[in-house]
């Protein structure tokens, strides 16, 4: 597929998606929603792409939001198609499989902060401004804002959030658990990949194995949690990668995990 408003990337295994839209503070319109979701399922298909970055382009902006002259459009039929059709873009994100970060490096507001809360993890520059204003246009967030918010930092900070529609610094965000690093504007990058890099060094399976144990753990009674998590340690517990990370601290030796 040839984008128009995203770039896509990889290098040394990371798959970095970019919407590419500066003028517009890389606003989220249908089509780029499109493209987004062709290049999260690309990532998610290609064995050679372990991890995700995704960020916006420009110094002013991650996404600063969806774009307002399709939302002023909306009728109630066509309002609940656009917000169904954002969740399941968010939810191929989130669902990937592989460790996802959003690279927050300016606005991120309505379904840009979104975007952000479906990835595994956040980082931001401490010049970002993150926020749910969707109230202040007389509507509420569509793409799982509301639910993932509260997931992620708590219902008393989401609905301050939402029900204000202010926008908060990024030192505020990593205060109440939004964003999980905070980095100088001209170390964001090179902090982010850091990150990743981090994570790729670690067993693959295990990496995968947790991912799912939190994700589908936090609609879980955690009862029901602790059995499922007790099924993948057991599988973990099978795979070659186990051997090898057990070995190797054994053995006082840098683990060479192959996935399997």
């Amino acid at each position: 597929m040839k984008y128009e408003n995203i770039q896509l990337a990889i290098d040394g295994g990371v798959g970095i998606v970019t919407v590419n839209r500066p003028k517009v503070l890389n606003a989220l319109n249908a089509q780029t929603l499109g493209e987004m979701a062709h290049a999260f399922d690309a990532c998610r298909d290609d064995e050679a792409v372990k991890a995700v970055i995704v960020t916006g382009s420009g110094e002013k902006a991650f996404i600063a939001g969806a774009d307002i002259g399709e939302l002023a459009k909306m009728n109630p039929l066509s309002a609940k198609d656009l917000a169904r059709n954002g969740q399941k873009v968010l939810e191929r994100l989130e669902r990937m499989g592989k460790p996802t970060v959003a690279m927050i490096n300016g606005f991120a507001l309505g379904g840009g902060l979104e975007l952000a809360l479906a990835c595994s993890l956040r980082t931001a520059s401490t010049t970002a401004r993150v926020g749910l204003p969707e109230v202040s246009l007389g509507i509420i967030p569509g793409y799982g804002g509301t639910q993932r918010l509260a997931r992620i930092a708590g219902p008393g900070v989401a609905r301050e959030w939402i029900l204000t529609g202010d926008m908060y610094g990024a030192e505020e965000a990593h205060r109440v658990g939004v964003v999980n690093r905070l980095f100088a504007p001209e170390e964001l990058e090179a902090g982010t990949r850091k990150m990743v890099d981090t994570i790729l060094t670690r067993g693959p399976v295990a990496v995968r194995f947790a991912l799912e144990a939190i994700n589908r753990g936090s609609n879980m009674p955690q009862r029901e949690g602790e059995i499922m998590e007790c099924d993948l340690f057991g599988l973990a517990a099978s795979t070659e990668d186990m051997k090898e990370g057990m070995g190797a601290f054994l053995e006082k030796r840098k683990a060479n995990f192959q996935g399997r």
